[in-house]
C-alpha cells in the first residue's frame, strides 16, 4: 500500500492543478464577459468600392471579409439605438457586441453596402447631411433612396445640412443649420432624428450643448474607443475605417476591444484652449496593472504619463498641438489577449 502513496499523491495534485486551472479559465472568462457586458464597439464607415477616395473608402474585397467576420457567433451585431438604450438603461449587452455606422449618404452605400448587409441581416445606422441630398449630387442618394432604406428598417441619423464644421463655427450657426437639417427630415422622412454625429467628427461642449437642447438623445465624434456605460452621451467614440486602417488584423483588434473606463477628464472640451493643453483621467478603480497602459498622440507619437497615486493619469505634451484635429489612443492589455482602449479628440484653432 506504501508503494501506491506517491502514484496517489501524483495523481491528486495533478486533479487539483486541473481543477485551479478550470476555476481560472471560468473566472477570466465571467470577468470579461461582465465587462463586456456593459460595453460595445461602434464602426464607422463612409465610402465602398470608391478608388480613388482611399481616406474614406472601403474596398469591396475588405468589406465583405468585415462582414463574413462579424457573421462569426461570437459577435453579435444591433442596431445602435438599441445598444444605447440598453446602455443607458444598464441593462446587459452581449458580449462583444457591435454597432455599424456609415457617416454620409454616398451613392455606393446604397448600391454597395447596403445590399450585403441586408442579405447578411445587419442592422445599420446612416447619418446624413440634408444639403448634398437635396442638391441631387451625382455621387450622393436621393430621398427616394433614402426612404428605401429606412423602410428596411435602417436607423437615419443626422449629420447636419450643410455639413457644417461645427466645432469651427459658433453655436448660433450651429444651431440655425441643425434646425434646417431637422426640417427636411420632417419633411421628407416624417420625424427628426435622434441621432447626431457631428461632422469631421469634431465637437466643443458649446456644440454638443446646441445638440442636446436641440432634442438629440446621443451624438458621435469619430475619436477611437470602447462605447461604454459611461461614455459622455455627446461625444461618443466610433472606430473608423478606411482602405488603409481596414485591415483583416486591424477589424479584430477593434472588433474585441475592451473599454477603458475613465472619467474625471480634464480639460472636459475638446477645443484647446491651452496650447499644449494640460490632460489628464482618472481609470475605474476596477482596472488593475496600468503598468501597461500607453498613450500615443496623432502628430507627436508616444507621449509621457504621470500616474498620480493608484489611478490618476497625467498626460505630458512635449509641444504645442498643429491646427486642426489631432487625437489621443490610450491602450492597456486586457484579459483574453484582447485590449482596452480610451481615445479622444482634440481641435486646435491656431498653432502657438
Amino acid at each position: 500500500m506504501n508503494t501506491c502513496l506517491p502514484q496517489l499523491r501524483t495523481e491528486r495534485n495533478l486533479w487539483c492543478f486541473i481543477l485551479l486551472c478550470a476555476v481560472v479559465t471560468l473566472w477570466g472568462f465571467f470577468r470579461s464577459t461582465a465587462l463586456a457586458a456593459d460595453s460595445a464597439v461602434i464602426l464607422m464607415y463612409h465610402r465602398f468600392g470608391e478608388s480613388g477616395h482611399a481616406q474614406t473608402n472601403t474596398t469591396i474585397e475588405q468589406f465583405e471579409w468585415h462582414l463574413t467576420e462579424l457573421k462569426n457567433s461570437k459577435y453579435t451585431v444591433l442596431p445602435i439605438p438599441e445598444i444605447l438604450r440598453k446602455l443607458k438603461a444598464g441593462t446587459s449587452l452581449p458580449e462583444r457586441t457591435i454597432g455599424i455606422s456609415i457617416d454620409d449618404a454616398f451613392l455606393s452605400v446604397f448600391t454597395e453596402a447596403f445590399p450585403r448587409l441586408k442579405q447578411h441581416g445587419l442592422p445599420f445606422t446612416l447619418f446624413i447631411a440634408t444639403q448634398p441630398v437635396d442638391r441631387k449630387l451625382r455621387d450622393y442618394m436621393n430621398w427616394d433612396q433614402v426612404r428605401e432604406l429606412r423602410d428596411a428598417g435602417v436607423t437615419i441619423g443626422s449629420q447636419t445640412h450643410t455639413h457644417l464644421h461645427m466645432a469651427r463655427r459658433g453655436p448660433t450657426d450651429s444651431r440655425k443649420d441643425v434646425e434646417a437639417a431637422n426640417e427636411r427630415f420632417v419633411e421628407e422622412l416624417g420625424q427628426a432624428p435622434k441621432l447626431m454625429a457631428y461632422p469631421y467628427g469634431e465637437a466643443g461642449l458649446a456644440s454638443m450643448t446646441v445638440v442636446r437642447d436641440l432634442g438629440f438623445e446621443f451624438a458621435f465624434g469619430q475619436h477611437s474607443g470602447v462605447l461604454h456605460k459611461n461614455s459622455p452621451p455627446y461625444f461618443l467614440p466610433r472606430f473608423a475605417f478606411n482602405e488603409i486602417y481596414g485591415s483583416e488584423a486591424r477589424f479584430r483588434l477593434v472588433s474585441n476591444a475592451l473599454p477603458l473606463p475613465v472619467h474625471e477628464v480634464a480639460p472636459r472640451d475638446p477645443i484647446v484652449a491651452e496650447n499644449p493643453p494640460a490632460f489628464g483621467f482618472t481609470i475605474d478603480s476596477s482596472i488593475t496593472e496600468l503598468s501597461q497602459l500607453n498613450c500615443y498622440h496623432s502628430q507627436q507619437g508616444k507621449v509621457v504619463l504621470e500616474r498620480l497615486g493608484s489611478h490618476r493619469i497625467e498626460v505630458r505634451f512635449p509641444r504645442a498641438f498643429d491646427t486642426g484635429r489631432s487625437r489621443l489612443n490610450c491602450t492597456l492589455p486586457g484579459p483574453e489577449n484582447r485590449w482596452r482602449w480610451y481615445g479622444r479628440q482634440f481641435y486646435t484653432q491656431t498653432s502657438r
